[in-house]
Parts: structure tokens; C-alpha cells; sequence
């Protein structure tokens, strides 16, 4: 009878721990976003909305968020404040060149959504467990007149590390119907990019700083971009460190080889950060990117931002 009950006890001990192990879970709010959570605490936010003409600066693209390290506010930055296009982890273009609905070629943009706009068709497939989480969203790129000129798959997987750095990979495939569609722009207002909260700009641009390759951490409040620093170009990486809700935060971007090149680079000490490139589609010829985010509240040097470079350029 004892072994019985001691049979017992192990079984509830071992499913207790079983059901209570910490996992990845999406949780839907239909319409609006999805949250990503482990275990309780929410990690990162797609926010899908689809586009309102009589809301167009909060629904004109969607784009993903990632929590602070408390799992209630956001550690990006949404519609609004410093330059409301940014949002978060984001992708696009100022200058594309698609055919509008009478045939002519025209000047839109998907950066700030000016004559253009991209929409949430579904969510293609959705994924968690105990170690990852994904997700692939199907996204269009329309002119004002609801012409789509691009199809985007838009893939992001989740996974974190025992210091509960959030490792975000980016992956997107771009496609197109039409005869060609030039993307095309500058390197603050294209490509892919990260934006940290609008708290940064308000109250805490003096105390970013920023970590490149061959130079390592530079002095608060310093930039480089391009063109002004040619050097300023193709990079593997680049660590951006700045401080929200009072602790100070690290994200890795890492640009993989097989990107298009060249690639240009923009830093702002206000908490935006990325590069972009210029490219070309047609039906036969469609557009690959594949990007990784490491953010997390440890500070990074020059090794371990190489090392995890070379992690990522080893990935196919």
C-alpha cells in the first residue's frame, strides 16, 4: 500500500512538472495581433491590423514587437512619437517602382506608406514548444488604388538563450506578378530594420551607444552612417545598446552573406538601427533576405558579437 501510494506521488510530482515546464505559446487577439508568450511572461507582438483608410497611420503595415524584460511593455517602438513609420522590426522600401492599374510605372513607398501600403493576408502556419517558436505570415505590398506589386512571405523564429537573450531570425521571400519592380531608397529610410522604444528618443538618446566590427564599442551618443562613412558598408553585424525602463539593453543584427550586396548602414543614437540595398524583381526573379536579431539585457564586446557572427554566416 505504501509503494502505492509512493507510485502515486511520483506520477502527480512528475506530471505537475511535465504541465508546468515552461514553454512558447501564441495567443491570439483576432484582428488586431498575436503575442508570443513563455510561460507567462510575453516575449514579442505581430501586430496585423489590416489597413483602415480612415486609420491609415496606425494599421498601414504590419510589423513585430518585442517585450521588455518585465513581459508588459513594449521594448520597440509603435505608431507615433519620433518618426511614426518606425515600427519595431520592420521591412521595406521608399523608392519602389511597380505598374499601377493603367499600366504606368509608379513612385510609391512602403517606408512611410505614402501612395503605397502593405496588408495582412493570414497566417500561414504558427509553431511553438519548449525550445522554439514560429510563425510565417503572408504579407502584400499594395499601391493606393489596391494594386498588389509584391507578395511577401514573412517568416520569424523565436528561441532564447539561459541568459533569456531572445534570438529573433527574420526571414522574408518577396515575389512578384508584375513585368519588374525596383526597390530602392537610402539607408535610413529602407531595408530591415529595428527600432527600439520611443522612451530612447525622449529621455535616453545620450546613452546609446553602438558596437561595429574592426572597432568595437564606441563613445555614447556616437553615430556613423552612409555615405558620410564609407565604411559604413557590407557588414556582417552591428550591436546597438540603449537603455528603457531603466535598464539598458542589447541588440545584435546580424546580415547574412547571402543578402543582396552591397548593403549600406544607418545607426541613430535615438534607437533606430539597419541597413538596406537596392534590388529588383520580376516574376522569375524573386527577392530572399535572411536577418538575426540577439536582444537581451547583457551587454556584448567585440568577440562575442564576432563569434555570434560567425554562427549566422555558418547558417544556410
Amino acid at each position: 500500500m505504501r509503494v502505492f501510494h509512493l507510485d502515486l506521488i511520483i506520477f502527480f510530482v512528475s506530471a505537475f512538472s511535465f504541465c508546468s515546464a515552461e514553454k512558447f505559446r501564441w495567443i491570439d487577439e483576432p484582428g488586431k495581433y498575436v503575442d508570443l508568450a513563455y510561460g507567462k511572461k510575453k516575449i514579442a507582438r505581430y501586430v496585423y491590423q489590416k489597413m483602415d483608410p480612415k486609420n491609415r497611420e496606425q494599421t498601414y503595415k504590419p510589423f513585430h514587437h518585442v517585450y521588455q524584460d518585465n513581459g508588459k511593455d513594449f521594448l520597440t517602438k509603435g505608431p507615433g512619437g519620433k518618426y511614426t513609420h518606425h515600427r519595431g522590426i520592420y521591412f521595406g522600401f521608399s523608392k519602389c517602382t511597380p505598374f499601377n492599374n493603367t499600366g504606368k510605372v509608379a513612385n510609391v513607398d512602403t517606408w512611410h506608406c505614402k501612395r503605397a501600403y502593405q496588408v495582412h493576408e493570414s497566417i500561414i502556419s504558427q509553431k511553438a514548444d519548449k525550445e522554439n517558436a514560429s510563425h510565417t505570415v503572408k504579407i502584400t505590398w499594395r499601391m493606393d488604388d489596391g494594386t498588389i506589386f509584391v507578395t511577401e512571405l514573412r517568416k520569424l523564429s523565436f528561441s532564447r538563450f539561459p541568459d533569456n537573450t531572445l534570438q529573433v531570425d527574420f526571414k522574408s521571400s518577396l515575389s512578384t506578378n508584375q513585368e519588374k519592380v525596383s526597390l530602392d531608397g537610402d539607408p535610413q529610410h529602407a531595408g530591415f530594420q529595428f527600432r527600439a522604444s520611443n522612451e530612447v528618443a525622449e529621455l535616453n538618446s545620450k546613452k546609446t551607444y553602438y558596437i561595429r566590427p574592426n572597432e568595437g564599442r564606441d563613445k555614447e551618443s556616437a553615430t556613423k552612417n552612409w555615405p558620410k562613412d564609407k565604411d559604413m558598408t557590407n557588414l556582417l553585424w552591428k550591436g546597438q545598446s540603449i537603455v528603457v525602463g531603466g535598464q539598458r539593453y542589447t541588440t545584435l543584427y546580424l546580415d547574412h552573406p547571402s543578402n543582396p550586396k552591397p548593403s549600406y548602414y544607418s545607426e541613430r543614437d535615438y534607437g533606430r538601427f539597419g541597413s538596406y540595398f537596392k534590388a529588383e524583381l520580376t516574376p522569375l526573379k524573386k527577392l530572399k533576405v535572411s536577418y538575426r536579431l540577439l536582444i537581451g539585457l547583457k551587454e556584448r564586446n567585440l568577440k562575442e558579437c564576432e563569434g555570434f557572427s560567425q554562427d549566422f554566416v555558418s547558417t544556410k
